[in-house]
């Protein structure tokens, strides 16, 4: 009878750093003459690992003084075309039969004209549903990547549950598996399956192929820890293979075996239909899901070998007991107090807490900078945080160091994603202010010669578009523009930015995107698709204008910006080749198999390492665990192998910082088991002096103090006209007066500002002055007014009513009054005193039947107290009475005296439950 073989199944401990030691192990192991490692074949988990093994290979050639050597071909195991990429190793002859997956924006866009038919009246409107599709397809990429088939979710498991969910979840999965059914039809009637679909069916084709045709060549899976029942069996098959092997990343092999099997079953014992994550497994342990993949595989933990090579940075052997021990389960985490030193050794494992996120990133990147002061030593930032690396790549550029964050950006966030989401809020807002004058100033715009010039017609443009915002469109802008005396320029502007406001309530999505492409183009020309992000957005464009058209997806114009930025935030733009080469920023996907000499592994804090737990929005838990679909633990699992991985590195700075943008944080549960696996030697591995070095980075000599302002004036500046209302300013704060008044100071308003005061009063004055100077009917003359002022229709809405009511106040105040007769409005006199000239505008002068005149002063807030009046604070009225009285108004027919003085106050009256006005 013969031997049974023993699979080829490595690990490749934390200590050892993987890619360089597995390149280590390759090359003696599968180098031949003239040909080198050509035909070996490494099946890796992502592009990421790929270009993570070629510099492993690099460094190798390196360190064996080689001139070159042909490299292996690398294939993903996520790639659609893996059939293509294996080449005649797969036989893609026989694969033809397998169909092609469908395009993923082609299926987003139509997964939303599905749900849009089944909900009907109950469907999202705009951003939202387009939210929801892509949900959707997200939960269908979870139950085909395990293999659950639509009909699982009517199987007698999920059947039994419905009735114990609460309705949201029953009406859920309802619409969940309609959608399903209606989307595979379509499928079926085009030719194509998904995605995953895709994926599978090529791993079974691969099994079935190699295991009754096993390839001549060597084939090697490296660093694959996906657990997907597919990719088990083919890793099983690879494992089996004369010339085949399987490496896994930090498998511990030194782990009690009482302590392994206190991880769970992870779904060892699982029935077909039954649950395989038990609620004993313990999920969120790095070693989880490794445990999940070796049953699904067929293969025990004793079957597994250690990789016999180990790279150039690696570390001491203890480092990989020590973290084991961090890692151990509840109950196995009570052998801490009798743990010998050399099992809890982690000399090399610093601790780094600063005050807030600005400090981590100034002292990490201070790390940083002095890690690369030893030659040839590597640094490698890991962080789960893109904010908190985009403030560390900042910080780095101090010191003129250039570093890539290969875990990219948003296209939303990038300078050219930015600019088409402002050209989608023109149609979206109908021209409002902010974000039309945003795109305009926008860096990409006319970035040559003539921007000088397009940046001063815009600045004059902005001013006269500073206040509350005016109607919606382009035309109501014109006359700004006329105002700014910069007709030519916005004329110019108006043809470029008019097509995107010219849609109907519904365009077609794909033209509508064509329209802003174009408005882009003539704004910004080629500098818009310049950049590594211009040339995404350029995909990204053609993709989506594409399948829009294929689908005929309708869309409204104020639902195009959300859609945009929620698709766009789903592409990443990785920087091009050319950072520093010994700084590198990751992501926790993407520092996986990669190795430095020095690790910071930073934004340690739970919410973002681990990342909070996201419940599936369609499908309830307890549905998702009966049909074998891993929780939102598991990814805490997945997250812990990735720090037990950064922690192999000979020298690693765990960072956190106290607090977050939304205040206190709270320490990773990962780090906090470090602190208390070290108990008092904690204390040893803290880096102390790091966070006040670099704050004392930006530190100053302290600044002189600045002595009390103290203008003075020439004399022909002090020969100034003082208005009334200046009066007041002049004598409690005399240097406003002096900034307002000799230095032509002005405060600006806020672009789309609320109403202000200001604004209310200029309109109450501009309609009583009408309607006294000219008579007719006050609320037609309003209605003149203020279509005239042509605001916003939401401003004119809001404070409309308020007015109405100030003037039916203030119209039948006057009428029911007969002792007195309006005879003067809105009036400009002036009278000099001790030769100083006097100036002001009275709101209105009444003549009395008793004799005298009164002066009556128009107040759309609060009036000033008699204290204020009697203190000298409040002159306006005192000073206009002066100005009647010494003949300030002698043109206008006034002769007499002032006896009266009356604040006529448009505000809510404290003693009403309802407005008399503003």
């Amino acid at each position: 009878m013969a031997e049974r073989r023993v699979p080829e199944v490595y690990s490749i401990a934390a200590h050892r750093g993987f890619a360089d030691a597995l390149v280590a192990g390759l090359v003696p192991r599968y180098f031949e003459d003239d040909v080198g490692l050509a035909r070996l074949t490494l099946l890796l988990p992502s592009t990421r690992a790929m270009r993570t093994m070629t510099e492993a290979f690099v460094r190798q050639l390196g360190d064996l003084d080689q001139p070159g050597m042909l490299l292996p071909r690398m294939a993903v195991v996520g790639d659609l075309d893996l059939d293509e990429t294996l080449g005649s190793l797969l036989d893609p002859l026989g694969a033809a039969d397998i169909s092609p997956a469908v395009d993923p924006t082609w299926r987003w866009l139509r997964l939303a004209g599905l749900l849009r038919d089944v909900m009907q009246k109950d469907a999202p409107q705009g951003a939202a549903l387009f939210k929801l599709a892509r949900e959707t397809g997200q939960t269908m990429d979870r139950l085909l990547v395990e293999d659950v088939k639509p009909e699982d979710l009517r199987s007698e498991t999920v059947l039994d549950l419905f009735g114990d969910l609460a309705e949201h979840w029953q009406k859920s999965l309802h619409r969940f598996a309609k959608v399903q059914a209606m989307w595979l039809s379509e499928l079926d009637a085009v030719g194509r399956v998904d995605a995953a679909t895709r994926r599978n069916l090529l791993f079974r084709h691969a099994a079935r192929r190699w295991k009754s045709e096993p390839p001549s060549s060597p084939i090697v899976a490296a660093g694959v820890t996906s657990a997907a029942p597919a990719l088990a069996h083919l890793l099983r098959v690879m494992a089996d293979l004369p010339a085949g092997a399987v490496v896994l990343p930090d498998l511990d092999l030194t782990m009690e075996d009482d302590v392994w099997d206190e991880l769970g079953q992870a779904g060892h014992a699982a029935e077909p239909g039954g649950e395989v994550f038990g609620k004993g497994d313990a999920v969120t342990h790095p070693q989880y899901h490794l445990k999940l993949l070796l049953n699904r595989m067929g293969i025990a933990r004793g079957e597994v070998r250690q990789w016999h090579r180990k790279g150039t940075g690696a570390s001491r052997p203890e480092r990989s007991h020590a973290v084991s021990a961090v890692f151990l389960p509840p109950e196995a985490s009570k052998v801490w107090v009798d743990l010998p030193s050399e099992k809890s050794h982690l000399a090399g494992v610093s601790l780094l807490e600063t005050r807030n996120p600005e400090a981590e990133a100034q002292a990490v990147a201070l790390l940083a900078r002095e890690g690369i002061e030893t030659s040839e030593q590597r640094v490698a930032i890991v962080t789960a945080d893109r904010g908190l690396a985009r403030r560390i790549v900042h910080h780095l550029r101090r010191w003129s160091i250039e570093a890539d964050d290969s875990a990219g950006r948003p296209l939303s966030n990038t300078t050219a994603g930015r600019l088409l989401l402002l050209l989608a809020e023109v149609p979206g807002g109908n021209a409002a202010p902010v974000p039309l004058v945003s795109l305009l100033g926008h860096p990409l715009v006319k970035r040559g010669d003539e921007r000088r010039d397009w940046l001063r017609n815009l600045r004059r443009f902005e001013r006269e578009l500073r206040g509350p915002r005016p109607a919606p469109g382009l035309a109501a802008l014109r006359e700004r523009a006329a105002k700014a005396r910069v007709e030519d320029w916005w004329q110019a502007t108006e043809a470029v930015l008019g097509p995107l406001l010219d849609s109907a309530e519904q365009i077609g999505l794909a033209d509508l995107i064509e329209k802003l492409a174009r408005a882009g183009e003539q704004l910004c020309g080629e500098d818009l698709w310049a950049q590594e992000d211009g040339r995404a957005l350029a995909d990204f464009i053609d993709d989506l204008v594409l399948n829009a058209r294929a689908t005929q997806t309708m869309i409204e114009p104020q639902d195009l910006h959300g859609l945009l930025r929620d698709a766009m935030e789903q592409t990443s733009v990785r920087p091009p080749y050319g950072g520093h080469p010994r700084i590198s920023i990751y992501g926790l996907l993407e520092a996986r198999m990669t190795r430095a000499d020095l690790v910071i592994c930073a934004g340690l804090n739970e919410g973002s390492w681990p990342a909070r737990p996201s419940v599936d929005p369609l499908l309830a838990p307890t549905v998702l665990r009966a049909l074998g679909v891993p929780g939102a633990d598991f990814r805490i699992g997945l997250a812990a192998h990735d720090l037990a991985g950064a922690l192999g590195a000979p020298q690693v700075v765990l960072s956190r910082s106290e607090r977050d943008a939304e205040g206190p944080a709270i320490a990773s549960r990962f780090l906090l088991r470090v602190s208390a696996l070290l108990g008092e030697m904690v204390g040893r591995y803290e880096q102390r002096d790091i966070p006040a070095i670099a704050k004392a980075l930006d530190s100053a000599p302290p600044a002189r103090a600045y002595s009390r302002p103290a203008p003075r004036p020439t004399p022909e500046q002090r020969r100034q006209k003082i208005s009334v209302t200046a009066l007041d300013k002049l004598r409690s704060d005399p240097f406003q007066y002096y900034a307002s008044a000799i230095l032509r100071l002005r405060e600006l308003e806020q672009l789309d500002a609320d109403a202000t005061p200001q604004w209310q009063g200029e309109l109450a004055h501009t309609i009583l002055e009408h309607w006294h100077k000219g008579g007719g009917d006050l609320f037609a003359i309003s209605d003149a007014v203020l279509a005239e002022m042509d605001h916003h229709p939401l401003t004119r809405a809001l404070w409309e009513p308020r007015l109405r009511k100030a003037l039916e106040w203030v119209k039948s105040e006057i009428e029911a009054d007969s002792g007195r007769t309006p005879v003067l409005a809105e009036a400009k006199g002036e009278f000099e005193r001790h030769g100083v000239t006097i100036h002001g505008r009275i709101d209105r002068l009444d003549k009395l039947d008793s004799g005298g005149f009164a002066v009556i002063d128009y107040k759309t807030g609060g009036p000033p107290s008699g204290k204020e009046v009697q203190a000298g604070f409040a002159l306006q009225l005192g000073t206009l009475g002066l100005m009647v009285n010494a003949g300030g108004f002698y043109d206008c027919g006034i002769e007499g005296e002032a006896t009266a003085f009356e604040y006529w106050s448009l505000a809510k009256a404290k003693s009403d439950d309802h407005d008399t006005g503003f």
